[in-house]
């Protein structure tokens, strides 16, 4: 409906899934969560499995816009806008998440990191719906920093989501996503692999979030310069990775 009142779109016809009921609600299967395609990010947000096994997506659900756009906005529908500046998508890349995919073809499926493809441009064919965003809960924490230049309902300047898994003090995975700067959500599995095995200390946090900000060609527009986004990339890359460290009990290297 955004897309349409900005002249982006002009459909000569709207079909509406609302009333689907089969595409609502929140369900796990083994260690995935599974999100009919019609669910709200209200009741994601609300939702006590996701706030259990994904704590970063309620809290990146929670901070999309207000509360009426929240109470509307689905979380199939966020994906398929591909809107660069969306908190979502940030979360959903770094877990892993992936979308199930209804077309005339018939079933298929896609990771999300791969459906969004540029700027409100996707990888769904003609005729192609997702019916559910799948979610693996295998972090053994995560986080999500939303930042915001302007207004407290605006949409993030920065937003970063991060999930880690650890063995002992090790890490055994990393993952992280830089939204809202660039055309498509920032993952680089080459920086973060190259910390496994280490400790999340205070150096091994600011060496990923400088490769971050090295790494990343950021967009300017009305809620931030170019150089202002690389600077607050590296700012909240390293608050993410603190978040992470502190959950598990590891500061400045100490257990």
């Amino acid at each position: 409906m955004l897309m349409m009142r900005q002249g982006l779109v002009d459909p000569a016809r709207l079909v509406s899934l609302e009333r689907l009921d089969a595409l609502r609600g929140v369900s796990l299967d083994d260690n995935t969560l599974v999100l009919g395609a019609c669910t709200s990010l209200t009741d994601v947000a609300a939702d006590d499995q996701v706030l259990q096994r994904a704590p970063s997506l309620a809290y990146a659900c929670q901070r999309v816009g207000n509360v009426r756009v929240r109470n509307r906005a689905t979380i199939a529908g966020n994906v398929a806008e591909a809107d660069y500046a969306s908190d979502p998508p940030a979360v959903l890349i770094t877990l892993d998440a992936e979308c199930v995919i209804q077309g005339p073809g018939g079933e298929r499926r896609a990771p999300v990191r791969e459906v969004i493809t540029g700027f409100y441009e996707t990888s769904l064919a003609e005729g192609e719906v997702i019916t559910a965003v799948r979610v693996p809960t295998w972090p053994s924490a995560s986080t999500y920093h939303k930042y915001i230049s302007r207004s407290s309902e605006d949409r993030p300047c920065v937003g970063v989501a991060a999930a880690a898994r650890f063995a002992g003090d090790e890490i055994a995975r990393l993952t992280v996503t830089v939204g809202a700067t660039a055309e498509l959500p920032q993952r680089f599995d080459d920086v973060t692999d190259a910390v496994h095995g280490g400790v999340l200390d205070a150096d091994t946090r600011a060496q990923v979030a400088a490769a971050y900000a090295e790494r990343i060609e950021p967009i300017s527009d009305a809620r931030g310069s170019a150089w202002y986004r690389t600077r607050m990339v590296e700012v909240f890359v390293r608050r993410a990775l603190e978040d992470l460290a502190h959950a598990h009990g590891v500061a400045g290297g100490v257990r």
